[in-house]
């Protein structure tokens, strides 16, 4: 909202290290699906009386607004990594976080890729670590809720998992998900066709 935006503001000015806590505060979360269409449109439909809602045009990271210190993705975010934060703010030295993808977690645990035995879209190559790969060791595809891992190539990783797709624009609604809005994310669906454009022939 306006206030929250304003709010920011404050607390940047009053704060020596500002953190940016979960994928809602460093890529817009799962509201920021809003910045694709019209945000009337939306209130319009989901609320009673849509001119009691005072919010802002799109949903955007605080980045957006304000100079941020250090950003801690995950939705939820991993308590290891933020006990390493506090750690970190604490000591007045870097934070030690860990910056490979979830494929290599799934490694780790010897989790079998579901890209390889189920054939299902997995995002897992190009998403940070943090959540222990759970969803691929539940049998789903990871769907990069700890954003972008850091130098990933969403592009090649799109590429790759095309023919993969269960239906026609599965893989562009996955990168349109929690965190869709960080720019990795957005740019790589941005060349995809979605649901409605793929089963018509790339028409709107």
């Amino acid at each position: 909202t306006p206030h929250e935006a304003e709010r920011i503001r404050q607390i940047r000015q009053d704060a020596k290290v500002l953190v940016a806590l979960g994928t809602c505060a460093t890529a817009g979360g799962i509201q920021a699906l809003r910045n694709f269409t019209k945000v009337q449109e939306l209130a319009l439909a989901v609320y009673q009386y849509p001119e009691y809602l005072h919010t802002l045009e799109k949903s955007s990271p605080i980045a957006e607004y304000v100079k941020v210190d250090l950003e801690l993705w995950g939705c939820p975010i991993n308590k290891y990594q933020l006990l390493e934060v506090v750690q970190a703010v604490l000591q007045k030295r870097r934070p030690n976080l860990p910056t490979h993808c979830v494929c290599l977690d799934c490694k780790r645990r010897d989790t079998v890729c579901v890209v390889v035995s189920q054939g299902v879209p997995c995002l897992g190559p190009g998403t940070r670590t943090g959540c222990g790969a759970l969803c691929p060791a539940n049998g789903r595809g990871c769907y990069g809720c700890f954003g972008p891992a850091p130098n990933a190539d969403l592009q090649a990783v799109s590429t790759a998992l095309r023919p993969f797709e269960r239906y026609p624009g599965e893989l562009h609604q996955l990168l349109r998900n929690v965190s869709g809005y960080a720019p990795a994310f957005r740019h790589a669906a941005d060349g995809l066709p979605g649901p409605a454009t793929a089963t018509s022939g790339g028409q709107k």
